[in-house]
């Protein structure tokens, strides 16, 4: 990363020479995971590039709008509406972390048997490493899981929380409830940015979401042929990008992308064989630069081809109706697009069984590797019925916990060549 960029990070307060370290590592991390693949695409060059400017050009630009009076919006969680973020003149990023850099100091006010991905946000935060947290004019949590709602109470001491109430049910009166909190950020996020929300505006950002989401579902699309074009590391970067790079430029390029992708499918030429065998990803998010089980998975003999989870088709899979015009009709249907996420906090969530199955089916898995965070309670109790809904359809299923740590990656090597084994 360009010295160029030290008076910036200095502005922001961060800890520089251990931001370097960081970026030294995570440079080195990632040439080990991406770089070294061969038959990537050539529209993968731009994803490279905005991962070597990850907190360089990208944090630059965020700069130069909020010097131009934009305001910045961090959040945590698929849930928020960025479309509001956007109706209302702002950028929203995305903030979770993926690495146990700042581990230590988390530890220090977070319990040891807290999940990685919590001890990873607080951990940047106290250990002054993140120019997305920095950047922010209001960073936004929400209720998905205990330790992420008490863990705000924490980080608010640290920079001011607004938390979501996110249901806990579908019901209608838990509908109601998130439509409530829906326009209560709507109210929040006009107060931070001093711009009222248009219809126009909100219909404009619906376009421009919906867009970006319909380019992520052509990769989809044309990732599951037979032989996949694509690697599930390639796509998980796309996926993990998407949160925090211009919508725009990022839909552009993505569809740049899929046009080369389907030269390759109409070709016949794919990244692995015809018959390597096709494993779908499901439970937790993986954040940057959170890249172990997928390298593990292709590096055992196998090829990623889906990830259901919140960076992956959660996040893609339903779009918000267009059709509405006037703007209590438009934020009605964002509440109702919102609602359709199937996270494992929702009590029943039978959608999310029959969204699995679907899924593994249409893209003709050998099998499902579900993936949890250690004490990361929802996804680990859930991971009981979905492999039991996946053994209903005849599709095996390998359960995984683990962390950020590297420590455990020949034993998990073990059990994902076994299971690509079995597979076959």
């Amino acid at each position: 990363m360009p010295s160029s960029y030290d008076q910036m990070w200095e502005k922001l307060n961060l800890d520089l020479d251990a931001h370097a370290g960081l970026l030294e590592v995570l440079g080195k991390f990632y040439g080990d995971i991406y770089m070294s693949q061969e038959g990537r695409l050539r529209g993968m060059e731009y994803l490279d590039f905005v991962l070597s400017e990850v907190h360089g050009l990208r944090i630059q630009e965020l700069q130069d709008a909020k010097a131009s009076g934009k305001k910045v919006v961090g959040t945590f969680c698929v849930f928020v509406p960025e479309e509001i973020v956007l109706a209302a003149g702002g950028i929203q990023v995305g903030l979770c972390a993926g690495a146990e850099i700042g581990k230590t100091e988390a530890e220090k006010i977070l319990p040891r048997n807290t999940c990685a991905l919590i001890k990873s946000f607080v951990g940047f935060k106290l250990a002054r490493l993140c120019p997305y947290l920095e950047s922010c004019d209001l960073i936004v949590g929400e209720t998905t899981c205990d330790g992420k709602k008490k863990a705000y109470e924490i980080f608010a001491e640290y920079s001011p929380v607004y938390v979501m109430e996110i249901p806990q049910m579908k019901n209608a009166c838990d509908r109601e409830l998130w439509k409530s909190e829906v326009l209560r950020f709507k109210g929040a996020v006009e107060d931070a940015t001093g711009n009222k929300i248009t219809a126009q505006g909100l219909k404009d950002a619906i376009h421009l979401l919906n867009a970006r989401r319909r380019a992520l579902q052509r990769l989809n699309v044309l990732r599951a042929a037979v032989p996949t074009p694509i690697s599930g590391r390639d796509v998980l970067l796309i996926n993990q990008i998407s949160f925090y790079d211009d919508p725009v430029r990022f839909t552009a390029k993505i569809e740049e992308l899929c046009n080369e992708l389907e030269d390759r499918v109409k070709s016949g030429a794919g990244v692995v064989d015809r018959g390597i065998p096709r494993l779908m990803l499901s439970g937790c998010p993986m954040a940057v630069p959170n890249w172990k089980l997928p390298y593990i998975i292709e590096s055992s003999g196998a090829v990623v081809v889906g990830e259901e989870s919140c960076i992956g088709t959660r996040n893609t899979r339903d779009l918000v109706d267009e059709s509405a015009s006037t703007l209590d009709s438009m934020l009605d249907a964002v509440v109702y697009r919102y609602m359709r996420i199937d996270c494992a906090c929702f009590t029943p969530n039978e959608e999310r069984l029959e969204n699995i199955v679907n899924m593994a089916k249409e893209l003709k898995v050998q099998g499902v590797i579900h993936y949890g965070l250690s004490f990361c309670q929802p996804y680990a109790i859930e991971a009981f019925k979905v492999e039991k809904a996946l053994a209903g359809a005849g599709i095996p299923m390998l359960s995984i916990e683990t962390d950020y740590g590297m420590e455990d990656v020949e034993q998990l090597k073990t059990r994902v060549e076994a299971f690509v084994e079995m597979t076959r």
